[in-house]
């Protein structure tokens, strides 16, 4: 039977990018992994194709000679070594690409059993003990809309975690080799079956995959190397925050494992709203008030912006929905670089109260010939559909 594409078994179209591989792969691998689709009798060709497909795309070299030659230039390319159940594959440590949660699903989170790596060639409680990156923490922190607009410092108290003074983050004193693991970070035991013998490494638990213990336990970290320390951390915000905008705060996430840095600190803000002033984006929208006497006969008006009040010049004949713009009034965002517009949205009011005199004077004016136009228009079409 021809073989598949390599491109359509991992879901992806001639000419993607590292990156793409790799991710479409991790997905594929959990997604059909033969212990997570026990009910489908296809599920271990589907995973051995998987992995084929990577062994191909996954290397530079191989992924050139398959995109000129097809199948046919990388069948028996390059060092291989026996999958479990037949077929070739380079060699490669599963580890790197996020099998572990796929265990996690399989076995509840047991870890530490190296048996089924064997069939990769890799070393599962070697990457185990690789030191590892905390994860990141985010954070929401509300904003008056001043502090967005204008910048601002602010002060919080965050839990953070940091090394250990007292050991140095090495969680104890006298450092000697395990006398579990002698040092290897693992224990291997022989287990044979009726296919052959079999060798299951796991994780040293005295040492945890380290290859050393200390005599002495640090007692101010009990013995984890780092410590809780509640502190108070300022940050400065720049100028033209808005809602959804991240700042990163270095080193002030989780803590990592096996000697891995901490996480990093994201805080999110959320911008609160203004009595007069609507933002969009770094645009900033002001609804001014017309008498119907400034709308009809036009005016100079003062008008509020982010950096005090400007004086326009409103021509007659101005209705409700009118805009004018202010070039560069509006938000100058420092964050991004960026600096907005100001919009004047007008709106007339009608008097609802009018006095003798008033209503007179209006009286006098509708005896005058007012229509517009778009009134004229109207009027007309009204007419027409009686």
């Amino acid at each position: 039977m021809d073989k598949k594409d390599y491109y359509e078994v991992l879901g992806l179209k001639k000419g993607a990018t590292e990156a793409e591989i790799k991710s479409a792969y991790r997905k594929k691998a959990k997604e059909l992994h033969p212990d997570l689709n026990k009910d489908d009798p296809k599920a271990e060709d589907k995973f051995k194709e998987v992995q084929e497909a990577y062994s191909v795309l996954g290397d530079e070299n191989k992924k050139k000679m398959y995109d000129q030659f097809g199948h046919a230039g990388v069948s028996g390319n390059g060092p291989t070594q026996g999958y479990p159940g037949g077929g070739t594959y380079t060699n490669f440590d599963p580890s790197d690409f996020g099998f572990g949660d796929i265990f996690d699903s399989i076995f509840g989170g047991m870890g530490g059993n190296d048996s089924f790596f064997s069939g990769f060639g890799g070393n599962r409680s070697t990457s185990r003990n690789r030191p590892t990156r905390g994860s990141d923490i985010l954070m929401r922190l509300d904003l008056s809309f001043d502090e967005a607009i204008y910048g601002c410092e602010k002060k919080f108290n965050l839990d953070v975690v940091e090394e250990c003074d007292n050991c140095h983050g090495h969680g104890g004193f006298d450092k000697e080799d395990c006398s579990t693991c002698h040092g290897s970070g693992t224990i291997t035991k022989e287990q044979r079956t009726i296919l052959g013998s079999f060798a299951t490494r796991t994780t040293c638990p005295d040492c945890k995959g380290v290859g050393y213990t200390y005599k002495r336990k640090c007692s101010e970290c009990n013995g984890k190397g780092k410590v809780k320390v509640n502190k108070k951390i300022t940050i400065n915000i720049p100028e033209g925050i808005n809602t959804g905008d991240r700042q990163r705060i270095s080193g002030k996430g989780n803590p990592g494992v096996n000697g891995g840095g901490n996480g990093d600190l994201y805080i999110e803000f959320i911008v609160g709203h203004h009595k007069v002033f609507e933002r969009e984006d770094n645009d900033i929208y002001v609804e001014v008030p017309l008498t119907l006497t400034e709308a009809i006969m036009g005016c100079k008006k003062d008008i509020p912006t982010l950096y005090g009040n400007v004086k326009i010049n409103i021509p007659s004949g101005t209705n409700s929905g009118d805009r004018q713009r202010i070039k560069g009034k509006g938000v100058d965002n420092r964050f991004r670089k960026i600096k907005g517009d100001m919009y004047i949205v007008f709106k007339v009011y009608t008097p609802n109260k009018l006095t003798r005199e008033q209503k007179d004077l209006i009286d006098k004016l509708s005896n005058t010939e007012l229509e517009t136009e778009e009134i004229k228009r109207f009027n007309k079409f009204t007419k027409e559909n009686e």
